[in-house]
């Protein structure tokens, strides 16, 4: 089945705390969504606050002192929009999500990326399960050839269906759905996720295409009723 997943963009703790409480119980999974005011020019928190290790709540997670909120009943993709990623894994990798996303335009140093504790062997499963998947995302502008050698190192693909990414609301880029068939024909059992874009009207585009997650933030944020807008988008992708 097609995974809805609701897109979080805090602009503080306080806030973060609010809009996962809205999600909780209508999800499995919520993505939130970093933005550092460098690799894009929004800010998030944690870097909101003045940075992230000045962020109280966030230096206590890197520490393990504090956890993400609700984190017993729910599952975080954290989408990392900050620039070179590569150099602040170590303070993402304790917060305990399940997932990771790093921008490949956003890694000036692809070596040290792919040098680090997240692809060593069994550093990401537990009695031979995968805990902590890790996935690349691509602009609908960068070509998929630049993302092509990196595809089977990581644990999925997730593709941006907006032009101007950090902001919610945005409108819809097709040329998101070029590159999706492009990995779908290239990788058959690649999980595709997508980001940006997505509503009551394109979501069954995107399905149609190949796309297996579909995340969404102002489509479910902007309805009164979390629950009912992520059934409502639910209804629309084909079932299995």
């Amino acid at each position: 089945m097609i995974e809805i997943i609701p897109a979080i963009m805090p602009d503080s703790y306080e806030d973060l705390i609010a809009k996962v409480s809205r999600v909780q119980g209508n999800t499995n999974v919520a993505q939130i969504d970093i933005m550092d005011g460098a690799f894009v020019v929004s800010r998030s928190w944690p870097y909101s606050e003045g940075g992230t290790r000045a962020e109280p709540h966030f230096a206590a997670m890197i520490t393990q002192d504090e956890g993400l909120p609700f984190w017993d009943s729910l599952d975080y993709e954290i989408d990392l929009m900050i620039a070179r990623p590569e150099d602040h894994i170590g303070e993402w990798l304790p917060l305990g999500a399940s997932r990771l996303i790093f921008h490949i335009e956003a890694i000036r140093d692809i070596e040290k990326f792919f040098a680090s504790d997240l692809f060593v062997e069994g550093a990401r499963e537990i009695g031979g399960e995968t805990v902590i998947e890790i996935g690349l995302a691509i602009n609908p502008d960068t070509p998929i050839s630049t993302i092509e050698p990196y595809v089977d190192r990581v644990d999925f693909v997730q593709v941006m269906g907006i032009a101007k990414i950090g902001y919610q609301g945005q409108p819809f880029d097709e040329r998101v759905l070029t590159q999706i068939n492009q990995l779908r024909v290239a990788h058959p059992s690649l999980i595709i996720s997508v980001d940006g874009g997505v509503n009551e009207e394109t979501v069954k585009l995107l399905a149609d295409v190949g796309a297996d997650r579909l995340v969404a933030g102002s489509a479910i944020f902007g309805k009164d009723d979390i629950g009912e807008a992520i059934a409502d988008l639910q209804s629309l992708v084909p079932a299995d």
